[in-house]
């Protein structure tokens, strides 16, 4: 709340090409009017992995009080000064400014250039040294704050050093009848930045419905075809043996429930598999109850950091009570390996994306303050709760219950054809689970890479959902086609069913890049591709872990209720 002639801080934030979301730098790199000292706004952590980096500007606004073509400073541009500021007019750099937590945004300058072909070539730069800032209010509280530059005439940068610039501003403060407690409102239709995101029910009903015909389908045909085992298999014949002229799902039942290879490497996806998707599920939980604010800048980062460090124990509980299942005895191992699966390609990642920022001087290079932050976080939270996970798992955890005795000599694997090998198992088990989130998966990009708030977590919500049936259902049928063909060997196979959607989610990464975004530069290129491909590795880690689960499930179901000696 504010009094009238009371002071509203105006912070300048970050600067940075319009088109690379992800590419921003400190709004005083740039050669305009600063104090002496600079002086930086205290951040939240969720603020700090968002790149913003606000500082105290020299703007002197107060409130309901208007202001007319108000000097700020003076500034000389030396040739350094001018070809700098030259090179951000023509990436478009745009500025962020925030006044009682609403952000404002505009363009540095404007870049006029003609066509390739025409003659004579144009290519003029200006300078927008003259903003007006355009507040709204209802009594004693700010509605809405907004910063434009049409107003007034921009000043030629085609001219020779030194170059001296006066910078202005102009304040304009007006009524409004918005009730303060939806202003927030207002903040998700600013449009600065082009608008991409609307509510799609058309292809979420026909998502909604191929799945389920699809389900359906599974269903169906797999209940049929059971029937017809289960009757065949269990027929009572006195006079002959079992296993001489049959074939099929039973015979490898002395087989199906040999352990896995790389037991350890085995539990520990199923395990991380299990905390990614407990972290899916929570963010989204917490986005439908509200906890995420539109102006809330990196609060979905802060979310998903603690979610993770928090849930650290599930991924050791899963993964050691299965390491047990399967008589595993290098325990100490098995949790380095669970608790560092994906943190270690994360910090590679991070590693390299964080040095190319740093390089090129971007403010989303973290401090080494916020680094040791969260190093703290995963030494003190995370590793610890997923070594008493591991102790809880290891200690509550009895043997493998299989329906099925396993023999000690592995049963020969008849000759498999090429339409039943891991690549074309992988195709098809990756391409339908795709498909299905392949709709919202445009809506999640042009977010993350883009400059929209995601808002319809509802409709997220049901493709999770979507996401996960589709993938449990394709296992399920894989599974029992790839029994049927006598290959028990399908723990594995069972994980790079649905995990292999991760492919295509980085073959549709590919695809947003190069025709569906204007990204450009090396900077946004490392860091686009970089959380692509760790994106791409945690799909497939939690949904390779509800493609086995599913299988499992399913196996088991068979086996029991299969009758044998």
């Amino acid at each position: 709340t504010y009094k009238d002639g009371d002071k509203v801080d105006i912070f300048v934030n970050k600067v940075g090409p319009y088109f690379n979301p992800h590419e921003t730098y400190h709004y005083y790199s740039l050669p305009v009017c600063r104090p002496d000292p600079i002086q930086h706004k205290s951040l939240t952590l969720g603020e700090v992995l968002d790149g913003d980096r606000m500082a105290y500007s020299m703007y002197e606004v107060q409130f309901k009080k208007s202001e007319k073509n108000k000097h700020l400073c003076d500034v000389t541009y030396e040739e350094k000064e001018l070809t700098s500021m030259k090179e951000a007019v023509e990436e478009l750099y745009y500025f962020e400014m925030v006044a009682d937590e609403l952000p404002m945004r505009s363009f540095v300058g404007r870049f006029e250039e003609s066509s390739f072909l025409a003659v004579p070539h144009i290519h003029k730069l200006y300078l927008y040294n003259h903003i007006k800032f355009i507040f709204t209010y209802n009594g004693d509280k700010i509605i809405s704050a907004n910063v434009t530059t049409a107003e007034y005439e921009p000043m030629s940068l085609e001219v020779d050093p030194p170059l001296k610039i006066d910078f202005q501003y102009s304040v304009e403060w007006k009524e409004s009848a918005v009730d303060p407690a939806k202003r927030s409102t207002l903040l998700k239709d600013y449009s600065f930045f082009p608008r991409t995101l609307e509510i799609h029910w058309l292809s979420i009903i026909n998502s909604v419905i191929l799945v389920s015909l699809l389900m359906a389908f599974v269903v169906v045909i797999l209940t049929r075809v059971l029937r017809s085992d289960f009757s065949r298999y269990n027929k009572v014949d006195e006079e002959e043996d079992f296993g001489d002229d049959d074939n099929g799902w039973k015979i490898i039942h002395a087989d199906v429930f040999r352990f896995p290879k790389l037991k350890s490497l085995f539990c520990s996806i199923i395990g991380v598999g299990s905390q990614l998707l407990a972290i899916g599920g929570g963010i989204i939980i917490m986005a439908l109850l509200g906890m995420f604010k539109a102006h809330g800048h990196g609060s979905i980062n802060t979310a998903a950091i603690l979610l993770y460090a928090l849930t650290s124990c599930i991924a050791g509980y899963v993964s050691s009570s299965y390491y047990r299942k399967f008589q595993g005895g290098n325990w100490v191992a098995n949790i380095i390996l669970t608790s560092s699966l994906f943190t270690a390609p994360c910090f590679i990642v991070w590693s390299v994306v964080n040095s190319v920022h740093w390089w090129y001087g971007s403010t989303q290079a973290l401090p080494f303050t916020t680094v040791l932050l969260l190093g703290f976080i995963w030494v003190l939270i995370g590793l610890p709760l997923t070594v008493i996970g591991g102790i809880m798992g290891k200690n509550t955890s009895g043997d493998f219950d299989a329906p099925c005795r396993t023999k000690n000599i592995a049963r020969e694997i008849p000759p498999q054809p090429w339409y039943r090998n891991t690549l074309c198992h992988m195709i098809f088990g990756g391409f339908l689970p795709f498909s299905a989130v392949s709709v919202e998966l445009y809506y999640v990009f042009a977010t993350v890479w883009g400059r929209e708030v995601y808002t319809l977590y509802g409709i997220l919500m049901v493709v999770f959902f979507i996401e996960l049936s589709v993938s449990a259902c394709v296992a399920v049928a894989l599974t029992y086609f790839h029994l049927s063909s006598e290959d028990y060997r399908w723990w594995w196979r069972s994980v790079f069913s649905a995990g292999s959607t991760g492919i295509f989610v980085f073959f549709y990464a590919i695809f947003f890049y190069v025709r569906r975004s204007n990204m450009s530069g090396i900077v946004q290129s490392v860091e686009f591709f970089g959380y692509s491909l760790l994106t791409c590795f945690a799909f497939f880690l939690s949904l390779g872990t509800v493609s086995f689960f599913a299988s499992l499930k399913f196996i088991r179901y068979i086996y029991v209720n299969l009758k044998m000696d």
